[in-house]
């Protein structure tokens, strides 16, 4: 052993009588190095200098399977210049071609093989192919004691491993992608605030809503019900629905809302925040009545009267010179995935919902009729075939030249195996790193925040703008009603602006010309009523009527005359 130890050494060109010194002590205390295995973690760490390289030899060479609290305490800082010609080294190899193959830069890749991926092969001694999750869980919990112990936070390995299970997974090595490394808190955690028993019953139902909603929905939900819970918490910290009153109860907080915080942008809770925390309530409070619950409260309590009225606002697009520097912007991004996928949305008018969820074989050629865009299953729960012109395939093509192959990916919805359009790094890439690509191209476009949604309302825009019906404005949204279409119509209504021009052309024509500042005014002796000259002198503003317009009729009240301007 001591003569591998030297060549190694020698082939790493390092070695001096210092390491033979302290390898030989090493095999007199534990002439079975696997003996080594048995003692305490203190005794394992206490190894100097001289000592440590030994150990490493040992673990690179497969000789030696040390404790998962030995590897998750221990750095290893000279691993790449011991593992060359090593098995363990042909399969760190192979581990970081993968994760480039998914998209990763080098220096991730050998970030996860050094601190994840060597660590689980020293403590099980397999090959890179026969590993399980089960290994990747033992040194999870193992990271886990550790930050328990020493206050070292384990967060960069986690991520860093659910990194490397991901090109594993891609390797055909694991069977299933891992979960996210953010997750989000259980409804137990998320409503920690609420007293018992009304912490249960809104779990219970949050818990029952997860059966028919979608996750984002149900969350979306805990987040208006922890807010209701949190205000019983302070004014009635033992009510439960039974027991709530509307008078003492329900009409306060209704009342509350609208000097409530907003957490996110520090104002206060918009209208329509407003209308949907109180549909919220509601909902909770008739469905459990109707599923029969105990606790359901024994009479109405609140009323469609109780919704505030919203606000209609137009739809939110970019005018064109903003849109022609954010198109520039996001063409200039060095983030090209992020920034096509956000051009794509543009070019095609999909929510990010059925941008993100898009897949390779999106893209459908008709012949006599061109290419369009399969969009998938979205907000309405409805599937749309989109035309799409030459360059939007141009767009796709660069973008499936830029995702990362690899296996196909369960659907997060119906879990089956789809080969998504935007994946990177071996999965499908979120909402989150869109809004980041976007708000940055939109600041270097120098024209203020931006949102995805209004990429749409751009999209929906340009094409009421050119003379589409709204039919078709309808088929190509995937509205199902033309009341959402039809708030585009109202952007730039052609019979408005023919009935504006007609009347602005009558107004002129009685107007007639103005008067010119240059020539004399008219003698004071005249009718001052019958002179524009006159009105123009008062004070505070001026007069646009002319001669031919006869006589004024409104005397000494100028200030409320339509002909008045200030």
């Amino acid at each position: 052993m001591l003569a591998a130890y030297h060549d190694h050494q020698a082939r790493t060109g390092r070695g001096n009588t210092a390491f033979t010194y302290w390898a030989k002590t090493f095999l007199r205390c534990w002439p079975a190095v696997r003996g080594w295995e048995q003692e305490p973690l203190t005794v394992q760490l206490s190894a100097n200098s001289g000592t440590r390289p030994f150990i490493t030899f040992l673990l690179v060479t497969g000789r030696l399977h040390p404790s998962w609290d030995y590897l998750v305490h221990r750095k290893f800082s000279s691993l790449w210049r011991d593992v060359p010609g090593t098995v363990i080294g042909q399969d760190l190899d192979n581990f970081i071609t993968a994760a480039r193959g998914c998209g990763y830069s080098q220096r991730v890749a050998s970030a996860m093989a050094s601190q994840v991926i060597a660590r689980v092969l020293f403590a099980t001694g397999k090959r890179l192919t026969d590993l399980t999750h089960d290994d990747f869980e033992a040194l999870a919990a193992a990271g886990t004691a550790r930050q328990a112990a020493t206050g070292r936070t384990w967060k960069h390995y986690r991520a860093t491993a659910t990194g490397a299970k991901t090109v594993l997974y891609h390797l055909a090595v694991l069977p299933a992608l891992p979960e996210p490394f953010e997750q989000r808190w259980p409804f137990a955690r998320r409503l920690a605030h609420v007293p018992e028993p009304m912490h249960a019953i809104l779990v219970r139902y949050l818990q029952h809503k997860s059966v028919t909603c979608r996750p984002a929905t149900v969350s979306s939900l805990a987040t208006r019900l922890a807010a209701f819970g949190a205000y019983l918490a302070d004014t009635d910290p033992d009510a439960i629905p039974a027991t709530l009153d509307r008078c003492r109860h329900i009409e306060p907080w209704m009342a509350s809302l609208s000097t409530t915080a907003n957490t996110k942008s520090g104002g206060i809770l918009s209208v329509p925040e407003q209308a949907r925390r109180i549909l919220a309530v509601a909902n909770f409070l008739t469905e459990i009545t109707e599923w029969g619950w105990p606790e359901a409260p024994t009479r109405r309590l609140m009323f469609p009267s109780d919704n505030p009225r919203l606000p209609q606002p137009l739809p939110r697009f970019l005018p064109p010179d903003a849109d022609r520097r954010l198109t520039e912007a996001l063409e200039a991004s060095p983030h090209r995935l992020a920034a096509d996928a956000l051009l794509l949305q543009r070019a095609c008018g999909l929510r990010i919902g059925e941008l993100l969820d898009l897949e390779l074989d999106a893209v459908i050629d008709l012949p006599g009729s061109g290419s369009w865009l399969k969009v998938p299953l979205g907000k309405l729960d409805t599937e749309r075939m989109v035309p799409i012109d030459a360059q939007i395939l141009t767009l796709i093509d660069r973008i499936t030249a830029h995702r990362s192959p690899g296996r196909p990916i369960p659907h997060p919805r119906t879990r089956r195996p789809a080969d998504f359009l935007f994946t990177a790094h071996g999965h499908r890439i979120g909402q989150a790193r869109l809004r980041k690509e976007l708000d940055r191209a939109a600041k270097s476009a120098g024209i203020g925040h931006v949102t995805p949604h209004q990429l749409r309302h751009t999209y929906a825009t340009a094409l009421v703008n050119a003379g589409v019906s709204l039919q078709a404005l309808m088929a190509i949204l995937g509205h199902v009603s033309a009341e959402m279409s039809l708030r585009y119509g109202h952007l730039f209504d052609t019979t408005v602006r023919a009935e504006y021009e007609r009347a602005l052309d009558l107004a002129k024509q009685s107007i007639g010309a103005l008067p010119n500042p240059d020539q004399e005014t008219s003698s004071l002796s005249e009718d001052w009523r019958a002179t524009p000259t006159v009105k123009t002198a008062l004070a505070g503003g001026y007069c646009l009527r002319a001669p031919a317009q006869g006589p004024c009729s409104y005397a000494n009240i100028c200030e409320h005359c339509p002909s008045f301007h200030t």
